[in-house]
């Protein structure tokens, strides 16, 4: 059942961060990734591949910094906070083209939305390795081997051409 007007829909109560400014405004919804900025506490989204601080949360801000609604982006200058520590489940932006069943691995994407992680990959072959410069490019970039994972997927959402909300249970 879902919670109304609520990113964190269940869970453990998450470690809440006030002392983050955000840095660029650019796709800062509820709900999506964001990362280190410029400064120590600058906040810009995630994008794939990068290493996630938290979320961002909603109910937990202050009235004066609270975006009108969950679907409205925070401002530049905005102080929101970042909910992280693991243990909740939080609603999260799925990327477009995506088919996530439930428990499924969760990276970041782009805009600060998630993504399946794709398995490992590993080159084999008959050839003996003879040295390090030997081994090529064995891992695929987006796969669970090569980004933090940060949450498994609470449902089962496939998407085509335009995003959609999942749940998330978070690990970061």
């Amino acid at each position: 059942m879902a919670v109304s007007n609520a990113i964190v829909q269940g869970g453990n109560v998450p470690i809440i961060d006030l002392s983050c400014k955000i840095e660029t405004a650019t796709n800062m919804y509820p709900g999506r990734l964001v990362k280190k900025g410029t400064g120590d506490h600058d906040i810009i989204v995630a994008t794939a591949g990068s290493n996630p601080a938290g979320w961002l949360g909603y109910e937990q801000a202050a009235p004066s910094e609270r975006p009108a609604t969950m679907t409205t982006a925070y401002a530049a200058g905005d102080v929101p906070p970042v909910l992280k520590g693991g243990g909740f489940i939080i609603l999260a932006t799925l990327s477009a083209s995506q088919n996530v069943a439930k428990d499924d691995a969760l990276v970041a994407d782009a805009d600060g939305r998630v993504k399946k992680a794709s398995a490992l990959e590993i080159v084999s072959g008959s050839t003996n390795v003879t040295s390090t410069a030997a081994n090529g490019t064995t891992i695929i970039s987006g796969s669970a081997g090569t980004e933090r994972i940060v949450g498994y997927a609470e449902e089962s959402v496939t998407t085509t051409s335009s995003t959609a909300t999942i749940k998330v249970r978070s690990v970061i």
